[in-house]
């Protein structure tokens, strides 16, 4: 498995509006082939970044299935016009089962 990460900066004002719209588009990735499962956190320190981190079966499931499907595109139009600059996405592979204390 592969742990997507994307750092997403969302427009100012909009964060509460981001995190409703996000409820749909989180629906919208349950579709894809590969995908297992999403999380969506707020930074403390500034409030107008997200992290969006989405389990997927590989790396191509993320970046050869879903980006280039028609359901990226509706991911994308729920979104998008939150975002204040390019997401930063980078690819995670999991070395060993999660652990908790």
């Amino acid at each position: 498995m592969v742990v997507e990460h994307a750092e997403l900066t969302v427009e100012d004002g909009r964060e509460t509006e981001f995190e409703e719209v996000f409820g749909k588009a989180r629906e919208v990735l349950a579709e894809a082939g590969g995908f297992r499962w999403a999380q969506l956190l707020r930074c403390h320190e500034r409030p107008r970044t997200f992290l969006l981190l989405v389990g997927w079966e590989s790396v191509e499931a993320h970046t050869d299935g879903f980006r280039k499907s028609e359901a990226f595109g509706r991911w994308r139009a729920l979104v998008g016009p939150f975002f204040a600059e390019p997401p930063t996405v980078e690819h995670f592979h999991e070395l060993g089962a999660r652990f908790s204390g």
